[in-house]
């Protein structure tokens, strides 16, 4: 009897657990899905284009996929120097900086924007200062950017710390003793090995801010064909009752946000194939 076949599996048979698989993700993501595209399919393709046509619904999408997009990037870059700092280097109070990056996850995402709305505002701890710049915070598009990267910024900084903890410094040092600078070591060297992380990092950050409705109403205004966001307007239409109108909103944000996703996933793939076996 081979190894493999002697080997005592701790849970059953392949059958019954990809049986069991299966059954949780359509109850639970393949179903509720099912039902939000075929609840459109009830729509000509006219009314569903005009109902995305609408100067109202476009704006939102933009407003949504656009900011979503510019704060996901900006947690890439900020959220991979907080890594660096956290694993490469010892200070005091890094165990707690270390935590203090997870409160986004444990804050109730109301809580977050109204916090996020006091500091803000024109007579808020940050607010006032940036008001007699003339820069004006909450209440418009930038107030919906800077919450998107309040709830987005975890998602990076988690799923880029492992990598980099794992990758050896040593291999740094060696790029350095071979003459390469620090640049160079940056770009050929520690990026290759990150860059599947830090592409996950950065669509996990983008599907959560493009999502996101509690902590973003409160700062954002939600003045239609200024700072409304896409979710906002579903909840506007249900609230209607024009259910035809919220489910083709969903509809385009959820194929949007697949596209999206998926080409990211490629271009991880294509950066994982691409590291040197160790």
């Amino acid at each position: 009897m081979s190894a493999l076949a002697a080997r005592r599996r701790t849970l059953p048979g392949f059958g019954l657990t990809m049986g069991l698989t299966l059954s949780w993700l359509s109850i639970i993501i393949l179903i509720p899905l099912a039902g939000l595209f075929l609840k459109s399919l009830e729509l000509s393709p006219e009314q569903f284009w005009n109902i995305l046509s609408s100067r109202r619904t476009l704006n939102a999408l933009r407003v949504s996929f656009g900011l979503a997009f510019a704060a996901a990037s900006v947690n890439l870059v900020m959220g991979s120097i907080i890594v660096w700092a956290l694993v490469r280097y010892r200070f005091p109070g890094r165990r707690l900086f270390d935590a203090i990056v997870d409160v986004p996850f444990a804050l109730p995402t109301a809580v977050a924007g109204v916090a996020l709305t006091a500091l803000f505002a024109e007579k808020g701890w940050l607010g006032a200062p940036l008001a007699a710049l003339g820069i004006k915070v909450a209440f418009t598009p930038v107030g919906i950017f800077v919450a998107m990267i309040f709830i987005g910024i975890p998602f990076v900084v988690r799923t880029v710390q492992p990598v980099l903890q794992d990758l050896d410094p040593e291999i740094e040092e060696a790029a350095g003793s071979l003459g390469a600078s620090r640049w160079q070591t940056i770009i050929r060297v520690i990026l290759p090995s990150l860059a599947p992380a830090l592409l996950t990092g950065l669509a996990l950050a983008f599907a959560r801010a493009v999502g996101e409705y509690g902590s973003v109403i409160f700062i954002a205004g939600n003045l239609p064909n200024v700072s409304e966001i896409a979710p906002l307007l579903i909840v506007i239409r249900l609230s209607e009752f024009r259910y035809a109108d919220a489910t083709a909103i969903a509809v385009v944000m959820l194929v949007v946000s697949f596209v999206i996703i998926f080409a990211v996933n490629r271009l991880q793939r294509w950066a994982r194939s691409r590291i040197p076996a160790r």
